[in-house]
């Protein structure tokens, strides 16, 4: 009795057994188990790997021993409908899945980074209201203080900043227009400048006549520094000129020409009348005069010999006791305004002129 009773519990042990590894084979094969793929949508492998091909294992029958051994660890493969076990390659499986998976879609932080980029290239473009509201205001106040200033007075501008400026208008090729407006600020100025020395008394007409032109000469050399850039990539190369010469040219136009017929008069008189005039500012005029235009010295060459070299032909020996006689008429002059020689006690009457020809001598044998 004891026997049958045990042999029926091992029976019915097993049978639990099996009708759960029966559910659990068909539960993975369920989820192995695949329809058919259609010929066009098997991947063709680029390469087969040795040992990839498909294995097909015949299934192997567990033998039923009781619930103590015999039992096998864990589920057990699915059985395929013919008894084999199909096992995917792995790179199959890779394919599949990448053909499976959705394409990136871009992030609207990506997006934002793009319109972000630019923007801000955008940002750094200068338009021509850009140019005539921030820019050429910065550049006009600039160049109003420089023209305007007294030689050796302190301007408190940038000169960082203009140059600055100067060079982002170049790079946004604003050159033309800058170029345009530099021109027209400095001749409106000069205009101004031409009336002021027209309502000019004679007896102060030479000397405001060389403070516009130290006024204007000094601006120069601070103007064209600052728009080296529009000279160097503007005017140069495509106007075959230079900022310096054509800002000259404006002072000669509009000032120098103007004025020269009422200036030359003026200069002889004051040549003709000693310390009339400071020595200081007639020679500033006149060499002023020759750098605007040479071709001024033919209207009084004796007077623009007198402060600028080789203006008249090479003197002949015959001409020599005509210029003895202006130079002891200039030193009686001196005298009478009040010009000392110093001690000549020392000195012995008529050793004058034998003195310097011999100091003459001596000068030129130390420079051979």
């Amino acid at each position: 009795m004891e026997e049958s009773m045990e042999e029926e519990e091992v029976l019915i042990y097993e049978a639990m057994m099996d009708d759960q590894n029966h559910n659990n084979w068909e539960a993975a094969v369920d989820g192995f188990r695949q329809p058919p793929p259609t010929p066009s949508s098997i991947p063709v492998p680029a390469c087969e790997a040795p040992g990839g091909q498909l294995l097909a294992v015949p299934a192997v029958s567990v033998d039923r021993k009781g619930p103590k051994e015999g039992l096998p660890m864990g589920s057990p493969p699915p059985p395929d409908a013919n008894g084999v076990i199909m096992m995917l390659k792995g790179c199959d499986a890779a394919a599949a899945v990448a053909k499976a998976a959705p394409a990136p879609t871009p992030s609207p932080s990506s997006a934002i980074n793009i319109n972000t980029s630019t923007s801000k290239f955008l940002m750094n473009v200068i338009t021509i209201e850009d140019y005539k509201s921030t820019y050429w205001p910065k550049l006009d106040g600039a160049i109003d203080q420089l023209l305007t200033q007294s030689p050796g007075d302190y301007i408190p501008i940038s000169y960082e900043q203009i140059y600055s400026c100067v060079y982002k208008c170049v790079c946004q090729q604003h050159s033309e227009q800058m170029y345009s407006d530099l021109i027209k600020k400095i001749t409106n100025h000069l205009e101004r400048v031409s009336k002021e020395l027209q309502a000019s008394p004679p007896d102060l007409y030479i000397e405001r006549f060389n403070i516009a032109l130290g006024q204007y000469m000094g601006a120069l050399q601070s103007i064209v520094p600052l728009f080296i850039y529009m000279n160097k990539f503007y005017i140069e190369t495509k106007l075959n000129r230079d900022l310096k010469d054509d800002l000259i040219k404006l002072f000669t136009e509009h000032v120098a020409e103007k004025h020269i017929y009422s200036l030359m008069p003026l200069l002889l008189e004051a040549q003709a009348t000693p310390f009339q005039v400071t020595p200081s500012t007639m020679a500033n005029v006149v060499k002023g005069l020759y750098t605007l235009r040479p071709e001024w010295v033919h209207m009084a060459p004796t007077l623009f010999s007198k402060f600028i070299p080789n203006i008249l032909p090479p003197a002949m020996e015959s001409e020599l006791s005509e210029y003895a006689a202006q130079d002891q008429k200039l030193q009686r002059e001196l005298i009478q305004n009040g010009f000392t020689r110093g001690d000549q006690s020392r000195k012995r009457a008529g050793d004058e002129l034998a003195y310097n020809s011999s100091s003459a001598c001596a000068s030129s044998r130390g420079y051979r």
